[in-house]
């Protein structure tokens, strides 16, 4: 093997290796009674997000399969999280970083991609970003990492600590141990395809729950089957959602999906917020419109059990965007009927 990627790859693992497992945050819910829900926190690794995990099984899988080698300028399709951790790990290993992103990304985005010494590249609209990665790797002779082709080939799903092992393993010595259901929101569809396809390999009685917003193809697809479906407009929901279905989306691994209005997501962020005195992202919010819906609909049933999603990254990231009352109001909408609907559910009523 070339003595640069050896010395990469050992890198990138020793980096690993220092790393502790993130936290798993039980909610308090009251009115839930019997119904258990929890937070995978992956807003606690070095860069942030759950793109932390993404990005270091990207650079491992493109490095051992030569994709990239010393020297190599590596560009990415990311609307912000998935950048900023390539960033992160190309800064590690001595590669020129390029992230392709729309002009709207949140500002603190772009500041960490710069703060890791890569370089944004803009677009105007997501549906942009894919063929302006390709085009710049091919003019520049680099490699065009693909998070939307090769997230679900990357992450080895059988376990190896990745982060549906580390749910479960978490979760043992709690009241309901194999959770009822495990809801996550899908961008390159990697995390939702190693979750449908880890409860499978271990035979799990645990249903996963995919979430999305709107102006994403994903439930569409899923519904349907048909992959062919695409639309002319990007979302609003950073870092999930799809104009049209990525390789990386494996719809045959997921058991049920829910269509989220934004605003529902904005809501649900700041539910969570005042619950927990904590900001999140809005994918969060995905995530947790998610989780309580599938709650309310246990309570109705009278059933017992446990849920589990994920906090994707921090909302510090957003305050001038999602926590900015008139962006809000100006890019979203009207948030007060779901804000409305999720107190009804704190306080015992029906959501």
């Amino acid at each position: 093997m070339n003595a640069w990627i050896q010395q990469a790859v050992a890198l990138i693992k020793a980096d690993a290796q220092r790393s502790a497992d993130t936290h798993l945050i039980k909610l308090a819910v009251p009115s839930l009674t019997g119904i258990d829900l929890y937070l995978k926190d992956e807003s606690s690794h070095p860069t942030g997000s759950l793109k932390h995990r993404l990005a270091r099984s990207l650079f491992l899988y493109a490095l051992c399969n030569g994709q990239i080698r010393q020297g190599t300028t590596v560009i990415e399709a990311s609307s912000g999280s998935t950048a900023v951790s390539e960033a992160y790990f190309a800064r590690m290993i001595g590669v020129p970083f390029i992230a392709v992103m729309p002009r709207k990304t949140a500002k603190a985005k772009i500041k960490q991609v710069e703060f890791y010494g890569g370089r944004c590249h803009f677009v105007e609209c997501a549906t942009q970003m894919h063929d302006a990665a390709a085009t710049l790797a091919r003019d520049c002779h680099g490699h065009f990492m693909d998070q939307f082709r090769y997230a679900e080939r990357a992450t080895d799903w059988r376990g190896n600590s990745n982060i549906a092992e580390s749910i479960f393993r978490q979760m043992r010595l709690e009241r309901h141990p194999v959770p009822a259901s495990i809801i996550m929101s899908a961008g390159t569809g990697g995390t939702t395809a190693t979750l449908g396809r880890y409860i499978r390999y271990k035979g799990f009685d645990t249903t996963l729950l995919a979430v999305d917003p709107e102006n994403s193809v994903f439930y569409d697809v899923w519904q349907t089957g048909d992959r062919s479906i695409e639309i002319n407009q990007g979302g609003r929901i950073e870092g999930i959602g799809r104009p049209k279905a990525e390789e990386s989306f494996q719809p045959s691994v997921i058991d049920r999906m829910l269509q989220v209005p934004d605003a529902a997501s904005v809501a649900a962020m700041y539910w969570l917020e005042q619950l927990m005195g904590r900001k999140v992202g809005a994918s969060t919010g995905t995530n947790l419109w998610g989780m309580l819906t599938l709650a309310a609909e246990m309570r109705e049933r009278s059933e017992q059990g446990s849920l589990v999603t994920l906090i994707c990254d921090s909302g510090e990231r957003y305050l001038d965007s999602y926590y900015d009352a008139e962006w809000v109001a100006e890019n979203i909408g009207d948030v007060a009927v779901y804000q409305q609907s999720l107190a009804t559910l704190l306080d015992g009523g029906c959501s």
